[in-house]
């Protein structure tokens, strides 16, 4: 099949009324009506959705971590909003795998990038040195993802 370009009655709705253009997409292929879907504004719109739930999950990540670090080297100031933190990211982050089991792959694939991520923010926020945290991630992401483990000093 070959793609349509949008013409300038799609192209203008999608820029001027995005929900509008979305509920026309929807009826179109619900009807059907394959050949007057706007494909090229539809793709782009697909990969960004992919790109969000994937920044999504490193985002969520970076924080859990950041939460762990904290928790793990600052035991004298642990909270129960640093609890609620990482309870919170951790549900985040499953409900994304839940969602999308394929991103459990790219969650191994992120997680030394996040970590380091994550431990800029704990040096920021603790004011700790760098060299207080381990070089490369601690965790293994089933304790990432474990609604009971907690790391010890």
């Amino acid at each position: 099949m070959r793609l349509n370009h949008p013409t300038p009655q799609t192209n203008a709705l999608y820029n001027q009324d995005f929900n509008l253009w979305l509920e026309r997409t929807i009826f179109l292929l619900k009807e059907g009506k394959l050949l007057e879907v706007d494909y090229i504004n539809l793709i782009e719109e697909l990969e960004s959705m992919g790109r969000s739930e994937k920044n999504a999950l490193k985002s969520n990540l970076r924080i859990l971590l950041m939460h762990l670090l904290k928790y793990q080297f600052q035991p004298e100031k642990r909270t129960n909003s640093w609890l609620y933190t990482i309870s919170e990211h951790r549900q985040r982050i499953t409900d994304a795998l839940e969602t999308s089991p394929s991103l459990h792959n790219f969650l191994g694939e992120v997680l030394e990038n996040c970590y380091q991520g994550g431990k800029r923010l704990a040096v920021d926020e603790t004011g700790l040195s760098s060299n207080i945290f381990p070089e490369n991630c601690p965790y293994s992401v089933a304790e990432i993802l474990d609604l009971d483990y907690f790391p010890n000093c």
